[in-house]
């Protein structure tokens, strides 16, 4: 198994003491996880950490808490090296329905994130970044189409590529993987690892029950699930995949070791 030279330095994402509750029924019960920032030598590393669940485990609310969407009976979720408490628009969000505007052109929905960003760029300019980022993600020849002449993972590219586009250092995925099939799981993962890449703070967070996948990408994974006697779910595993050797390693599927991980995993969720 590979070691890597790596420090972890500061906290990114702070997750405290997370609650849900919706009348008489615990979702969620004192969620606690941190993202720090990743540093390697010469290198932009960002960080990809994965929360792991069945379904129904309440992943999806998780989900919502984390991009500021919903707020949580109690407990805080704080980004940022200043750790303020996260406010809606600040997390960018890729939905498994892959959030597009239909009526809008491929470039013109790309626009629409870069608008967001708030850079002060002259047409020339944006029209450079865009077409950069189309040719990177192979999406090139589909900047004049729309969202609904483009397959599923084509729409999902131009979505990660908006949320890219919009400065977000923060981006949630949920459920990445759904659907796909093995060909196109490994261009996804290709996907995010290059776009983890590009700033050293970029930091992708993938909610899903798809262990194996979401395992293969990152660098730190958490286990969401019931504790016996415990109402709602909570991290009960938090898996540190860069110590284990199997961060950083696009073939680390067919390795029999992580395998033998994936096998625990299942069985405790």
């Amino acid at each position: 198994m590979a070691q890597h030279v790596y420090t972890k330095d500061a906290l990114l994402l702070k997750a405290d003491n997370i609650c849900l509750k919706y009348g008489d029924k615990q979702i969620l019960s004192d969620v606690n996880f941190e993202i720090h920032n990743i540093q390697r030598p010469n290198m932009s590393q960002g960080q990809v950490v994965s929360l792991i669940g069945r379904s129904g485990v309440g992943k999806t609310q998780l989900f919502k808490i984390l991009a500021g969407l919903i707020k949580p009976t109690s407990g805080t979720v704080t980004i940022d090296e200043d750790q303020h408490v996260v406010r809606p628009g600040e997390v960018g969000i890729i939905p498994q329905n892959y959030i597009l505007f239909n009526h809008r052109t491929i470039y013109q929905n790309l626009k629409i994130g870069l608008d967001f960003s708030g850079q002060k760029v002259s047409d020339e300019q944006e029209k450079s970044i865009i077409e950069d980022y189309a040719s990177k993600f192979g999406l090139s020849e589909h900047l004049k189409k729309y969202p609904m002449q483009l397959s599923g993972g084509q729409r999902q590219r131009v979505s990660i590529i908006q949320q890219v586009l919009t400065g977000n250092k923060f981006i949630l995925l949920d459920e990445p993987f759904s659907g796909l099939d093995i060909l196109m799981v490994d261009k996804v993962i290709d996907l995010l690892i290059q776009v983890s890449t590009i700033n050293e703070f970029n930091t992708l967070i993938i909610v899903s029950h798809d262990i194996e996948n979401a395992l293969a990408l990152s660098d730190t994974a958490y286990i969401l699930a019931n504790k016996e006697g415990v109402a709602g779910a909570t991290v009960t595993e938090t898996i540190d995949l860069i110590q284990l050797g199997f961060a950083w390693d696009r073939d680390i599927r067919q390795s029999a070791h992580f395998q033998e991980l994936v096998a625990q995993i299942k069985f405790k969720i």
